[in-house]
């Protein structure tokens, strides 16, 4: 694989050979191009648009519904954007899709909204698991968790409720300015991080 052609480059093969200079410079490249995170967002979003067989919906109008309940049950514009998100990581990891969804929207959100996005693949599983012989009160594992009700809230109205190719939902565009709010912030930032 050959190297970068465009702009300036690291002194350094190997990370540990790295100076100073490198760093700021690799530092400053990545603020550069985080500035386009809610615009990517939206990218990854639309590549939803297809569907596993057997969904009367795509996973973007799953996510776009799941959003839209959301906004319009009241919730915050951080728990909106997560519902938006919440599946994102659905089709490189179906098998623990949930964690890559949380990982995106970590650094950028209250600790309960990340717990939730987390949680909610182990959550949803109280709706379908039962009937393949599983247990459907795996979640209860977390019962004594502050934002336990939380999660199955977020499943329960939210989330599970959201296949219902009948149901108005809002398209990609009207969430573009929560994105673009939400994503925009300064990541790891302590006043967004901490609960209200």
């Amino acid at each position: 694989m050959k190297g970068q052609t465009m702009g300036k480059i690291v002194s350094f093969r190997q990370m540990k050979d790295g100076t100073r200079e490198d760093y700021l410079l690799l530092d400053e490249s990545e603020r550069d191009f985080a500035k386009g995170l809610p615009n990517q967002i939206m990218t990854a979003l639309k590549r939803l648009d297809h569907s596993l067989e057997g969904y009367p919906l795509t996973r973007l109008g799953h996510s776009l519904q799941t959003a839209t309940r959301a906004l319009r049950d009241g919730a915050d514009d951080e728990l909106v954007v997560a519902a938006l998100i919440h599946d994102l990581g659905d089709e490189l990891s179906p098998y623990n899709h949930a964690e890559i969804a949380a990982g995106i929207i970590r650094p950028y959100v209250r600790e309960e909204v990340t717990w939730i996005v987390e949680q909610h693949g182990l959550f949803q599983t109280y709706y379908y698991v039962h009937h393949m012989g599983g247990d459907r009160h795996m979640r209860d594992k977390f019962k004594d968790h502050k934002w336990f009700e939380s999660c199955a809230n977020f499943c329960e109205r939210y989330d599970q409720a959201s296949f219902d190719p009948d149901y108005d939902t809002l398209p990609l565009e009207a969430f573009a300015p929560l994105v673009e709010k939400i994503f925009s912030r300064t990541p790891h930032d302590p006043r967004y991080l901490t609960e209200a």
